[in-house]
């Protein structure tokens, strides 16, 4: 089994003999409803924690019906330091009732937000999550996916929890800390690097062509329009699924790009050219910047006529290199594995689920996912296995 656990060992003073620490107990809050300032006393591991996200979050979905909030606090009893905050929420999936990350697809990288309390070692992890527990409503499941296990300088305290487990996905990211053009000849095959310039050029040639950093809410509002008409457009083609148009999830984007244009964190690039009646939107990116890191949320292109210019790929590449100049270094193209993601040369970030059942219905889901987790290695078997159990199985994660 692919267990992500670890301990952090202190090594007594020179001299001196360690004495033991007497055991943290742990005192939970859990709220049925996100305060203002349920978010604002940690620290966000990833732009998906911070109060921007989250907020805008829970404003706009946890409204749904199928959805209940659970924003778990946790402090230490005797100091009343911070420990974790646990963004949550609990719905039913089939006949679970499963409590989960406020999520919904929508976040890349889940993960609870850190206080100066949290534990550092797996013992510590077991105490708090035992805390945790006997705090939560009736459920069956409790499912938390996509996590990382290093946050900054700091273990993710749930990734040490006996049973943690490879997740199904991972992210995909670049670090770039020298110059971003010896990163271009050196980083990029040549077919690639070559591919791109190319692209630039035919682009250039258009009337009225250029690449744009837009900053004006109304003008932000107008590109996310875009973008979400044409990302629509094109999963049609697919015959694909398409949810972040329905009026809830297109209102939470709506609310993150405006706040989190205010706080100085939304990055929103388009390619434009002169179109039949106005200038035309041939690629438009959004992005979140968090520190030197940034990451890419959503991306819609425009085809026909413009394909020969690779204009997806072409946005990403201006993007990075306009980002670089400011001060960012790690560029995260999120989870989902795509052959352009490899053709720009991005490295895997391992990801890490935990899944433990809260009652005997969720025994057998929270087995078969320790189980999948446990395959993902072995991917012959895995196919196989998923097979036969598919055959038993009510419910699948």
């Amino acid at each position: 089994m692919t267990v992500l656990n670890r301990e952090l060992g202190h090594s007594p003073a020179h001299g001196l003999a360690e004495q033991p620490a007497a055991p943290v107990e742990y005192r939970v809050e859990v709220a049925r409803r996100a305060g203002e300032s349920a978010f604002r006393g940690g620290f966000a591991p990833t732009i998906f924690q911070t109060a921007t996200w989250l907020d805008s979050w829970y404003e706009t979905l946890a409204g749904r019906d199928d959805v209940t909030t659970l924003v778990v606090t946790i402090r230490d009893g005797r100091t009343g330091d911070l420990a974790l905050v646990l963004p949550l929420v609990m719905r039913r999936i089939g006949p679970l009732r499963v409590i989960e990350f406020a999520d919904l697809n929508l976040t890349d990288y889940n993960a609870p937000l850190l206080g100066p309390a949290a534990p550092r070692s797996r013992a510590e992890a077991i105490r708090l999550w035992r805390a945790v527990r006997r705090a939560l409503p009736r459920a069956d499941l409790i499912r938390l996916a996509k996590m990382e296990a290093d946050q900054g300088q700091r273990p993710n305290p749930l990734t040490l929890l006996p049973g943690a487990v490879a997740c199904a996905l991972n992210g995909n990211v670049i670090r770039i800390d020298g110059d971003y053009d010896g990163w271009r000849r050196t980083g990029l095959e040549k077919t690639v690097r070559k591919e791109l310039e190319r692209s630039w050029r035919v682009f250039s040639k258009n009337p009225g062509a250029a690449f744009v950093r837009v900053t004006e809410p109304e003008q932000a509002q107008r590109l996310l329009a875009a973008i979400d008409q044409r990302q629509e457009t094109r999963m049609a083609s697919l015959g694909a699924e398409y949810f972040l148009n329905e009026p809830d999830v297109a209102a939470f984007y709506r609310r993150l790009v405006e706040r989190a244009l205010a706080d100085g964190n939304a990055v929103l690039t388009a390619l434009m050219a002169d179109g039949d009646a106005e200038p035309e939107m041939v690629a438009g990116l959004l992005g979140l910047r968090q520190g030197d890191r940034y990451i890419m949320i959503r991306i819609g292109q425009t085809g026909g006529k413009w394909a020969n210019c690779s204009p997806g790929r072409l946005i990403i590449e201006r993007t990075m290199a306009a980002l670089h100049a400011e001060g960012v270094r790690t560029f995260d193209f999120s989870i989902g594995n795509y052959d352009y993601k490899r053709r720009f040369g991005c490295q895997a970030l391992p990801l890490v689920d935990v899944v433990r059942p809260l009652s005997w219905r969720g025994l057998a889901p929270a087995a078969r996912a320790l189980l999948v987790g446990h395959l993902r290695t072995r991917p012959e078997l895995d196919r196989r296995m998923r097979t036969w159990l598919g055959r038993f199985s009510a419910f699948k994660l």
